[in-house]
């Protein structure tokens, strides 16, 4: 038996977002922020890249989780894992430069879509035409 492939998705992932929350707390403290974003443009910026990354992961995950329950192969789990990984990586890069459009930011939200896209028509699939049982 193998380890579960969403197991190291979910880990690499989890560290992502763990940073994200640290640059969050880290600025709280210089911008000497309690709650919210106290007006400062760096917490609100810091803050967003943080939501943003908690608003689409875990959508990814439990697809990723489903599919692996749903038996789809290791090559598809890894790739669509890796896509969401690089999304958001690209896309934390993005908007922490900036608050506009950069390439970074369209191209983590475009993979990120495609990823969830891909995800739930996997998932379709796999409850619609369920293999053949003997």
């Amino acid at each position: 038996m193998h380890a579960p492939i969403t197991a190291l998705w979910t880990g690499l992932l989890g560290l992502l977002m763990l940073g994200l929350a640290m640059r969050v707390v880290r600025t709280r403290v210089t911008e000497k922020v309690i709650f919210g974003d106290g007006g400062s443009a760096l917490m609100l910026q810091r803050i967003r890249v943080h939501a943003n990354f908690t608003e689409y992961v875990p959508m990814g995950l439990v697809l990723l989780l489903v599919l692996e329950l749903n038996g789809a192969g290791a090559t598809t789990l890894h790739a669509l894992g890796a896509s969401l990984f690089a999304a958001r990586v690209l896309h934390a890069i993005g908007l922490s430069t900036s608050t506009g459009t950069t390439p970074g930011r369209f191209a983590g939200t475009v993979l990120t879509w495609l990823v969830l896209l891909t995800g739930c028509a996997l998932a379709l699939w796999s409850y619609l035409a369920p293999p053949a049982t003997v």
